[in-house]
């Protein structure tokens, strides 16, 4: 029933969008309608405080002929102030994004005090009206729905920094975090209940959480999963690079050269038997690489360092490896000098050919004593 006089009240649809909240700008009083949708809970603030809400869709007007349903609304409109404000809420759930403003300082063990930022997304919808209502309007005095998001996306990034304080004691480093992720979800999910239960603010979903590193610290971390993947270390890891660093940029010139060929093929060759030894990653697919089949080696003649028989120049230093190699005497095809017999044409490359100073024994083809340098 309406009287002369009497307002009617309702949260207009243009600005209901997006918003959680619409603080009507008028006060209402008694005898004054109320319009309540399926979708909307309408709050009574006065003093302060939310005393009583209407969350059922319906048509009310405020007078004693409907006391029984708004008893309490009717008993507080009754007094001598005889007025009220309406806050209207909704009830559907909203798809929020957060971002740390300041950096969370992450002490870890192997690279010291990082500076950490947290992004990402959740969804959030009024769990208790009289809370909501009296947090964000009674307490902090918000009229519009961007200071409630704004509000509640600071206390995502404070409960976000809390996991990560907690699981950090419990071992994890900053290496660790990137498939800690959904870990760290899961935590502040389970925490957001009591920390949001104040403010009246339900949060049903953590998402997408993405936390960002500095440069150099990222640099270092992707370097150590690539090491990892590789079974290798750091100075294999390094050597491999430069020698794709070189093989990309093969006009850097005569010093880039010797680098290129030299050190370059050096690395190359160590990279190479760190993968044979350790295993790679398995290629697009899942199948697992199959496993290397064994490489004969010869020493470096410089520095004792194994390399494979037919490398061109050592893994280690650089030497060039053609004098560990002689020619087949029968087709001329190169071989490791410790063969015994051509890999070409079979031809035995070994036989009892002694040095008639020393007694050295000599591949047939020899010219000169390998121990005493007496020629042949």
């Amino acid at each position: 029933m309406s009287l002369i006089g009497a307002e009617t009240f309702n949260w207009e649809d243009g600005n209901k969008r997006n918003n959680i909240m619409y603080r009507m700008p008028r006060n209402i009083k008694f005898n004054d309608n109320i319009v309540v949708r399926e979708d909307e809970i309408a709050v009574f603030y006065r003093d302060g405080k939310a005393f009583a809400y209407l969350d059922r869709p319906d048509r009310y007007a405020l007078t004693s002929l409907n006391a029984p349903i708004i008893g309490k609304v009717i008993e507080a409109l009754s007094g001598a102030r005889q007025q009220a404000e309406i806050v209207y809420l909704q009830k559907r759930a909203f798809d929020g994004k957060y971002g740390s403003k300041q950096p969370y300082q992450f002490r870890d063990a192997e690279f010291g005090m990082v500076n950490l930022r947290v992004f990402g997304e959740f969804r959030y919808k009024v769990g208790a009206p009289e809370n909501f209502v009296n947090q964000f309007v009674g307490t902090f005095n918000f009229t519009t729905s961007a200071e409630v998001e704004d509000r509640i996306k600071e206390q995502m990034v404070v409960l976000i920094y809390n996991a990560i304080g907690e699981l950090k004691n419990k071992g994890m480093g900053v290496a660790d975090l990137a498939s800690q992720l959904m870990n760290i979800e899961q935590v502040v999910l389970a925490k957001a209940k009591d920390h949001f239960e104040l403010y009246g603010v339900l949060i049903d979903k953590v998402s997408g959480m993405y936390i960002s590193l500095p440069d150099e610290v990222q640099k270092a971390v992707d370097m150590r999963a690539s090491m990892q993947i590789l079974n290798t270390n750091y100075a294999t890891y390094q050597a491999g690079q430069a020698m794709r660093e070189a093989a990309s940029n093969p006009s850097g010139g005569a010093a880039a050269a010797g680098v290129g060929v030299g050190a370059g093929f050096g690395a190359g060759y160590m990279m190479v038997d760190a993968m044979r030894q350790g295993g790679t990653a398995p290629p697009a697919g899942g199948a697992p690489a199959p496993a290397a089949a064994a490489v004969p080696t010869v020493a470096c003649p410089k520095c004792g360092t194994p390399n494979p028989a037919d490398g061109k120049f050592c893994r280690n230093c650089g030497n060039k490896m053609q004098n560990n190699t002689v020619k087949c005497g029968k087709c001329g095809n190169e071989v490791p000098s410790d063969s015994k017999f051509c890999p070409e044409c079979g031809n035995q490359l070994k036989g009892s050919k002694n040095c008639p100073k020393c007694g050295k024994e000599s591949p047939t083809n020899a010219k000169f004593c390998p121990e005493c340098g007496t020629s042949f």
